[in-house]
């Protein structure tokens, strides 16, 4: 039974982690959050989770070959905010 809870827990990450884990700051990962820009995230009672595989999902959505990919501006966009307060791109497509 430990061994299935260590499991499961390892599957998630808290933000400072998740945030290490993108290679940006936890307060970006908290924006990104609030916008709805970022990963999936779980709220599990009081606590902000990521499953490692939502990381790494959204991470790959943000890859581009160069800056003259079509997607590169999508990604760049990712995460800000327009003057009206709405997310300039709320989620990447494939």
């Amino acid at each position: 039974m430990r061994d299935r809870l260590a499991e499961i827990a390892a599957r998630y990450l808290r933000t400072h982690e998740a945030a290490r884990l993108l290679g940006i700051s936890p307060r970006t990962l908290e924006k990104y959050r609030c916008h709805g820009s970022g990963p999936t995230f779980r709220k599990l009672g009081g606590r902000v989770v990521y499953a490692i595989d939502d990381l790494e999902a959204w991470a790959d959505q943000a890859a581009c070959r160069s800056t003259s990919d079509p997607r590169y501006d999508e990604a760049r966009a990712a995460g800000r905010v327009e003057a009206s307060g709405r997310v300039a791109t709320a989620h990447l497509h494939r």
